[in-house]
């Protein structure tokens, strides 16, 4: 550039384009950014375009006013020249439609390195509660445009330096639109708490006697050399003039030679506040301020690609994945295990069914052998043993069939976890050994072996009991509610059995109010101390209650009133009852339905004490 500023060669391009423009050449036009307003535009920027005008006089030269949307639809129609814009709407319009920079503009107020574009913040002066850039927190602040350089741009950074996002930690953000003296209007009348101005303009309003300067104050203001404005920000490059990819190159050059050649004194100088233009300076810092603010060419930033976050996240991505890894193939251990122990489960079952036929047969060889008299006691036995077997070992077995089943669909399901296995398999375990304690205590019984009885604790056995039917009360949304004595004493008794009659009358009381409109009370088992110092437990339902019939037969063996039941449960209870000194009756509860009760004699101090003498 330094050979163009010699005046024999200046002089021969411009003459050289002078001698080939033709009269029916278009004007030269040169979009220039209006952000006081077209009559300011006018004013500051028209004598320069006369100036080119003078220069061209085969094609003379017009100046076209725009704001910023109107300068990006006049760049992409391709029907101006020539842009003048600020120092952020070049970057933009550079990276969008490729425009190039052919001098930048010397500001007759530009610092020492000829940078003059910066924002200042301003509040009232009276305004004691905002002192700094940080105070603007909660508060509303006015700028001109979001797209505006020194306008908005210049100072967001200023403020999210301050540690101030305007999109997030202001009461409002507003923008007034062209002309920025909008902005200084709304600050002085109180419609904003603070405003965003392009650094000079405060100083102009002031020059033209439009604001009295002294009723405003700057926010965090800061001095550059050379330059002579309020500041509040650093400072940028000054306007450039570029020119679109569609303008002839010997023109830019005619028209870079041109305006090089204006003297600092003349009067299109004067009139817009410069000295003068230089070769375009370094916009670099520009770049940086968008690349920071992920705006402009650099607005791609906001979206965050997978890529981009498995590069910033790959040592927690990769310990994810370990551990998926690790669940992935303890799951598959849990299941093989699952599977190992349900076969075991199933074997065990195939032989205990074996061993069940194996003895009905021995038995059925038995009574072929025995006479006539001795075939109904034989038969009653038999029966007896089967149908408590049949019925004490329904429960547990279906616990554990449920367990299972509960087990194999979190494994489908995946959501297994190792505690939750954990369990699972102990209470399969715990009904497994439920069921074996049944059978021992049925074939106890067929040698006329009698129960184990302990000192034990009536409502350890109400909970062991209803626990078992709370997944048919839920499905059924049949409440089960327990009200338990706290200062029983034990009593003496075979803690199964005990169990088994809690459970039959519960699941009585569940079946009696299958029928019955969902809403309403549900089963109450209670525990308490009689009258006659025994303990009681109280089954209560509010089902249909006892027909006459049914009371009067309600214990008799095969006696039934559901379809498909075995008529053996309460029979087999109140044996059960009766076996260990209690009494088992029904009466009518007076809210409708039934209640069960039965009553255990309380264990005497000397029975606790032989019962610790053998556990020690």
């Amino acid at each position: 550039m330094a050979r163009l500023n010699r005046p024999m060669l200046a002089g021969a391009l411009v003459g050289l384009w002078a001698g080939v423009a033709f009269a029916v050449e278009p004007p030269i036009r040169v979009g220039v950014l209006a952000y006081r307003g077209g009559d300011h535009a006018n004013a500051a920027w028209e004598p320069t375009v006369r100036y080119l005008a003078e220069r061209f006089p085969g094609r003379g030269a017009e100046m076209v006013p725009l704001d910023l949307p109107g300068m990006d639809a006049a760049v992409q129609a391709r029907s101006i020249d020539f842009v003048l814009t600020n120092t952020g709407n070049y970057v933009e319009l550079e990276a969008r439609h490729g425009v190039t920079r052919i001098a930048t503009l010397h500001s007759s107020r530009a610092g020492e390195s000829g940078a003059a574009i910066g924002s200042v913040l301003i509040v009232r002066a009276d305004r004691t509660d905002i002192r700094a850039v940080s105070d603007l927190k909660g508060r509303t602040v006015m700028a001109v445009d979001p797209d505006a350089f020194g306008g908005f741009q210049v100072a967001w950074a200023a403020m999210l330096a301050a540690g101030v996002d305007p999109y997030q930690d202001l009461k409002e953000l507003r923008f007034s639109g062209f002309p920025v003296d909008r902005v200084v209007f709304a600050v002085r009348d109180g419609g904003a708490d603070a405003g965003v101005l392009r650094a000079c303009v405060l100083e102009e309003l002031a020059a033209e006697g439009r604001v009295d300067p002294s009723r405003f104050r700057v926010l965090d203001p800061r001095t550059a050399p050379g330059f002579d404005c309020a500041l509040s920000t650093e400072l940028y490059p000054d306007w450039p003039l570029a020119r679109l990819a569609s303008t002839p190159e010997e023109l830019a050059k005619a028209v870079v030679v041109a305006l090089f050649q204006m003297p600092g004194d003349h009067p299109a100088a004067k009139a817009g506040g410069y000295e003068g233009w230089t070769v375009p300076l370094d916009y670099q810092p520009v770049h940086a301020l968008f690349r920071s603010l992920r705006i402009g060419p650099y607005r791609y930033l906001r979206e965050v690609s997978l890529i981009d976050v498995a590069r910033e996240h790959w040592y927690w991505l990769a310990l994810a994945a370990l551990a998926l890894l690790w669940w992935a193939i303890h799951s598959l251990r849990v299941e093989h295990l699952i599977k190992v122990r349900t076969a075991e489960l199933r074997a065990a079952n195939r032989d205990l069914v074996h061993e069940m036929a194996e003895r009905r047969r021995a038995e059925e060889t038995a009574r072929e052998r025995q006479k006539e008299m001795d075939h109904v006691a034989r038969l009653s036995i038999l029966g007896e043993m089967a149908s408590n077997l049949a019925h004490e070992l329904n429960q547990p077995l279906g616990a554990i069939a449920n367990y299972a089943r509960g087990c194999t669909r979190r494994l489908e399901a995946g959501t297994v976890e190792s505690d939750q296995l954990a369990g699972i398999t102990r209470a399969i375990a715990e009904q497994a050994e439920r069921a074996g304690e049944i059978i021992a205590r049925i074939r106890e019984f067929v040698r006329k072996r009698a129960a184990r009885l302990e000192p034990m604790g009536l409502n350890d056995a109400v909970r062991t009991a209803t626990c078992l039917c709370e997944g048919r009360a839920r499905s059924g949304g049949i409440p089960i509610t327990l009200t338990l004595a706290d200062d029983l004493p034990p009593v003496l008794g075979d803690r199964v059995q005990i169990e088994q009659v809690v459970l039959n009358l519960v699941k009585n009381a569940l079946d009696a109010m299958e029928e019955r409109p969902r809403g309403r009370e549900g089963v109450t088992v209670r525990t308490a101390r009689d009258g006659a110092g025994r303990v009681e437990v109280a089954v209560t339902d509010r089902g249909h209650g006892l027909s006459d019939e049914a009371r009067a037969r309600l214990f008799d063996p095969f006696f039934t009133t559901k379809p498909g039941g075995m008529g053996l449960g309460l029979s087999i209870c109140r044996t059960i009852v009766e076996s260990h000194g209690g009494h088992l009756w029904a009466t009518d509860n007076p809210e409708g339905g039934a209640v069960m009760r039965f009553v255990l004699p309380v264990a005497t101090e000397e029975q606790r004490t032989g019962e610790q003498r053998h556990a020690g």
